[in-house]
């Protein structure tokens, strides 16, 4: 499967396993980049639509056309339970791709959200129903359906490659891809990491310095800083 691939739905797709999404579901999104190696992060010019959204799922690509949605549309029948749709662009737009309409449809098929690269509107509606979205930009600007485009292919998303299949993880810091052979290990090393902070946190709440519990200081002073009354 190519990303430049146009005019074709792939039925089969390979998602992470369950158990490993669910388990990442528990972590926020700075933690999972982190725990990565600090990568898989779409820009940060995807917001969330409204505050509270947050999401978690298998991802159903979809690679559109600029102002038209009919992907959208297609991409709606390759919708399993626990998937994300994320929708990128053949090139930057910002129209209005997507609303209240479609996302009672991506629900009846079990989806759990949708970023994308473009716009988006009704969102007033989406916050009702908390159906989370991530998008660039809010734009009540409508598309047509008239030029084909691909589902579940690879697609580039803000920065960010993601297969069909890969886990997806959203929330008010940003957008993580987690390639869904990782997704296991991943979840494993978030955990460590939460307990990690967890002590550290306890430390900090007790009074002691990031300058001694992670032992900066002598690195400071290796590069010059100096203290003066």
């Amino acid at each position: 499967m190519e990303h430049t691939e146009i005019g074709v739905v792939h039925t089969s797709i390979v998602r992470a396993d369950p158990e490993a999404v669910a388990a990442l579901s528990a972590f926020g999104v700075a933690t999972i980049h982190e725990a990565m190696g600090r990568v898989g992060l779409m820009r940060p010019y995807l917001r969330p639509v409204y505050p509270e959204a947050r999401l978690c799922g298998t991802a159903v690509t979809v690679l559109l056309q600029p102002g038209d949605n009919w992907m959208l549309h297609v991409a709606a029948e390759q919708i399993r339970e626990g998937d994300v749709v994320v929708a990128a662009c053949t090139t930057e737009t910002e129209d209005g791709f997507f609303g209240d309409l479609l996302a009672t449809s991506f629900r009846s098929r079990g989806g759990r959200g949708l970023v994308i690269d473009g716009g988006v509107r009704d969102v007033a509606d989406l916050a009702e129903m908390d159906f989370p979205v991530f998008a660039r930009a809010i734009n009540a600007k409508g598309t047509v359906k008239a030029t084909l485009g691909s589902v579940n292919v690879p697609v580039v998303c803000a920065n960010a490659l993601v297969r069909p299949g890969d886990v997806v993880v959203a929330d008010g810091d940003g957008v993580v891809v987690v390639p869904r052979e990782r997704a296991a290990a991943v979840a494993a090393a978030s955990a460590a990491r939460e307990a990690s902070e967890a002590g550290k946190r306890a430390r900090f709440r007790a009074g002691e310095l990031g300058l001694d519990l992670c032992g900066m200081r002598g690195p400071l002073a290796e590069r010059g800083l100096r203290y003066e009354d």
